[in-house]
């Protein structure tokens, strides 16, 4: 799956992805670029096209789907771990999915990498990979929003929050190496070349055009990687660099190996 991203670029640099982008608010970047959590439930900049408009949007949501039938958010926490990744086959296929029934609300989050962890023989814990696409340093993963209505805690009143959950699917090759161990291996986010990423949030879109490119699977020499330090560590990297910076570990076997 894919709970940790990364995005170390400048916000106005989407523009030039996009260059009639619009962002609806100021937006600044409120946590550490180099390595964000998904089970934080931060805000990320999402990109979208206004369904009034078709204007192209760049807009803070946080991360964790919050569904429209959700009213009580405290009974709600524990659920929405599962709510930060939407499985691809779900999405056309599952007619009783949350994801099927928001699939028209498709949206791109940038970012310059992800990462996923490895489990390796003779490791007590999983080593971590930051996954990039060589020809682009910033790329585009298609996802699924919502909008939901719910009170705030102090004065009741009933608040939009926007939130966003990134699509996944089977590993590719490199993949299926690197994300092989724990509930959810074998999976990835979908990735997309850009030419796709504009076309998924596409409002003409056709039921075959997403069809297709829900099956789209990058090709592993798309693809770069390498090993960083560990993620969820309060000690932090002795060497001081930052979290998407390459570790070497001592003694780790080529992928490929056991």
């Amino acid at each position: 799956m894919c709970y940790d991203i990364s995005f170390t670029t400048q916000i106005n640099d989407l523009s030039h992805y996009f260059p009639d982008l619009i962002f609806t608010h100021q937006i600044s970047i409120a946590f550490e670029p180099a390595h964000i959590a998904g089970h934080a439930y931060g805000e990320h900049p999402i990109i979208f096209n206004d369904k009034e408009t078709n204007a192209t949007h760049c807009q803070l949501m946080e991360w964790g789907c919050i569904p429209f039938y959700i009213k009580d958010e405290a009974a709600y926490k524990k659920q929405r771990a599962t709510m930060l990744n939407a499985r691809s086959e779900k999405i056309l296929n599952d007619n009783k999915s949350f994801w099927n029934k928001i699939k028209d609300k498709r949206c791109l989050i940038p970012v310059t990498g992800f990462f996923e962890h490895r489990h390796v023989k003779g490791f007590k814990n999983k080593i971590p990979y930051l996954l990039q696409l060589k020809q682009q340093p910033v790329f585009f993963l298609p996802g699924l929003y919502n909008i939901a209505q719910l009170p705030d805690v102090e004065t009741g009143e009933l608040i939009e929050r926007f939130s966003f959950s990134i699509i996944t699917r089977s590993a590719n090759a490199l993949m299926e190496q690197i994300h092989n161990g724990g509930a959810n291996a074998g999976r990835m986010p979908l990735m997309l070349p850009f030419e796709l990423s504009k076309k998924w949030i596409d409002l003409s879109l056709t039921s075959e055009e997403m069809t297709d490119i829900l099956a789209y699977e990058i090709h592993p020499e798309a693809m770069q990687f390498k090993t960083v330090y560990s993620l969820r560590t309060a000690t932090g990297r002795t060497d001081g660099l930052a979290k998407d910076a390459e570790y070497r570990w001592e003694n780790l076997a080529e992928l490929g190996n056991v």
